[in-house]
């Protein structure tokens, strides 16, 4: 026991540098519990695979929003007290940029378009744009060419100095910033096709490797990692062998859905039977989703603002927030 009185994992807990809330603990930060979307809305956000219903908003996006909103009010408080104590005029201050990193499967891409729509519900900042950094990829012949192909997803198959440009220009407050665009279709990037982000007031930039630290330069310099301009970052967690089931019945779901479509990559999967589908998709997860998710991914979560940790059912069970 410890000296309190309190158990000894209590103390431990105490003296972590992160809150930790279940659930219950959590949905019940949410100032106003009514979600803001219709059921329409929630049925169009939803992922393949993803639990994701109306208790979902109430009980776990409503408090993060709430949260995050409060951040960007504090940053633009200490963007004004800044402006006076340099004696400049007050220009409008740069986007606030929130990072969301995780696995594939994982469900990070519904979590940033729920968290997109759940935030631009707010008046005071209406204009909330998401970007994935899947345009950044390099383009399937590019990759090939540097013998990548097989490990797409990895940090050396992004174009890591365009992403940076990209966010600096984002956190320069240039008024319209370009981002290319992928196509999971033909699983690559559109050739001359762009999305224009225009005077955001939030930015959020999803990716598997938005959290990778700076890279150590051949001079032995450090430069910088795109990371360091975010003013808030989340990582969506879950049990591994979770994720790779989910992984693999979502495979088995597009064998039946998009891999039909003869324009896409994957077609040639859809002719393969269930067995044979099951067991490409784990050979595809533990020869490349899952060694990336290991041994770059996973590592880039104690990074995080705040981690949601997953359930089985792919609810989120438990929220865990670093403390200020």
């Amino acid at each position: 026991m410890a000296a309190n009185g309190g158990s000894a994992h209590d103390e431990q807990r105490e003296t972590s540098p992160y809150v930790e809330l279940d659930r219950a603990a959590w949905a019940a930060l949410a100032e106003n519990p009514e979600s803001p979307l219709t059921p329409q809305e929630i049925n169009r956000l939803r992922g393949l695979g993803d639990s994701l219903d109306l208790a979902e908003i109430e009980q776990v996006y409503l408090p993060l929003s709430r949260l995050l909103s409060m951040y960007v009010a504090s940053a633009s408080s200490l963007h004004r007290q800044q402006e006076e104590f340099l004696d400049r005029p007050h220009p409008p201050r740069t986007p606030f940029v929130i990072g969301l990193a995780g696995s594939v499967a994982v469900g990070k891409s519904t979590t940033a378009r729920v968290l997109q729509q759940v935030l631009a519900h707010w008046p005071e900042h209406p204009n909330v744009a998401l970007v994935t950094t899947d345009g950044f990829l390099f383009p399937n012949a590019e990759l090939e060419r540097r013998g990548l192909l097989q490990r797409k997803g990895f940090p050396e198959s992004y174009d890591r100095k365009a992403l940076l440009r990209f966010v600096v220009d984002i956190k320069s407050g240039k008024d319209e910033v370009e981002a290319p665009i992928y196509s999971h279709l033909v699983y690559d990037v559109v050739p001359d096709e762009k999305v224009l982000i225009k005077r955001p007031d939030i930015v959020i930039i999803e990716g598997l490797n938005v959290l990778q630290p700076a890279r150590v330069r051949e001079d032995g310099r450090t430069g910088l990692a795109v990371s360091d301009f975010f003013d808030f970052s989340v990582y969506v967690d879950a049990a591994t062998g979770d994720i790779r089931r989910w992984y693999t019945d979502r495979f088995l779901r597009l064998r039946e859905t998009a891999f039909l479509d003869p324009a896409s990559y994957f077609a040639r999967y859809a002719s393969l039977t269930e067995a044979e589908a099951e067991a490409e998709a784990e050979r595809i997860w533990d020869t490349i989703n899952g060694p990336n998710l290991v041994a770059n991914v996973l590592p880039t979560r104690s990074r995080a603002t705040l981690v949601l940790r997953k359930d089985k059912d792919h609810s989120v069970r438990y929220v865990r927030l670093r403390k200020l």
